[in-house]
């Protein structure tokens, strides 16, 4: 059986009603059928594209290496525990709510869809819907579904580039056009449409309504100040219980090792600038460019990322142990 090393994954194109037919900035084929939404970097049937393991899919490895590759902050050995993806909104998206963990594990889901947006590129005004405003109850909400107007009872903010947006389980949110983003959440595509502007698709309105909470964590991120150091800066994104995502900019070559005698994660890694190269040692080396996305798993001790000739990338992680503080300003 061959070793694990970092894994360059083929995305996988979703068609959406809101999507897009170009997806500059990030990729440049054209775009001939319905307009497409979401680039999956991460899903369970995203395929390996290098090494001794082209042509398996993700989640074939989990069930395969398990903690191995996820590490031992993976609860489920079987799922890649992280869905990254590219979305690429020209109108709005649905008024949606996701389940938590407690409420998927009532439906026989095997975990909730806590999420966050990172702001890629935003046209001047755009917005995103995020929460209800203040007082809202559901019955008000259920009226304004079937009296279309609900996206009245919605906590409209504008969002810019760079700006790191929570949204955890239970809150109702939307997402607005002239937006490109790169939302990392829980691996679930459990998603409750409560609202759509009138456009003909399935409501699922009960269901929805019950896992909306009225109150939640959701919010912009606070960001670290970031740490600079010999051609690498790094600033943490946001520390969550579902997850960790951090930014990277790197004009110089840079080993990354892993703490020692520490428990540790799958690392993913999404270029968002740039292009590099990945080297590791028992593969060849792998080009690494906007667009794309690198699974360093858990038992790879180290790798090394040359730029060509400057590379920013996402990297999302599991946490170690309990996070108790969230750093959000709340909606």
């Amino acid at each position: 059986m061959a070793d694990l090393y970092p894994l360059l994954l083929r995305p996988e194109f979703h068609e959406r009603v809101w999507g897009a037919r170009s997806l500059a900035p990030i990729y440049s084929q054209e775009i001939t059928g319905n307009p497409v939404g979401e680039a999956w970097l991460t899903g369970d049937n995203c395929k390996i594209a290098n090494g001794p393991f082209a042509g398996r899919t993700l989640r074939g490895l989990c069930e395969e290496f398990g903690a191995q590759l996820l590490g031992e902050a993976g609860s489920a050995s079987y799922r890649f525990p992280l869905l990254i993806k590219f979305l690429f909104p020209r109108d709005k998206l649905s008024v949606q709510v996701h389940p938590d963990d407690v409420a998927a594990a009532r439906k026989g889901e095997p975990c909730g869809k806590t999420e966050c947006w990172y702001i890629l590129q935003a046209d001047s005004g755009a917005k995103i819907g995020l929460g209800l405003k203040p007082g809202t109850t559901k019955t008000e909400v259920e009226n304004a579904i079937r009296e279309i107007r609900m996206e009245e009872l919605l906590n409209w903010i504008e969002v810019g580039q760079g700006d790191l947006i929570y949204v955890d389980a239970g809150t109702v949110h939307t997402i607005g056009p002239g937006v490109v983003i790169v939302e990392t959440q829980q691996n679930s595509d459990t998603t409750y449409r409560l609202y759509d502007y009138g456009r003909p698709r399935d409501l699922h309105i009960q269901d929805g309504l019950e896992a909306t909470k009225e109150q939640t964590h959701a919010g912009k991120a606070i960001r670290s100040e970031p740490q600079s150091e010999h051609g690498k800066t790094q600033v943490n994104l946001i520390t969550s219980p579902c997850f960790i995502v951090d930014k990277f900019k790197l004009s110089k070559t840079w080993e990354f090792r892993r703490p020692k005698h520490a428990p540790n994660s799958v690392w993913c890694l999404v270029a968002v600038s740039g292009c590099g190269v990945v080297q590791a040692e028992g593969v060849a080396p792998t080009t690494f460019s906007c667009g794309d996305a690198v699974v360093v798993p858990a038992s790879v001790e180290k790798f090394i990322l040359a730029p060509q000739w400057e590379l920013e990338f996402l990297c999302a992680s599991l946490p170690i142990g309990e996070v108790k503080e969230l750093r959000i300003e709340k909606a």
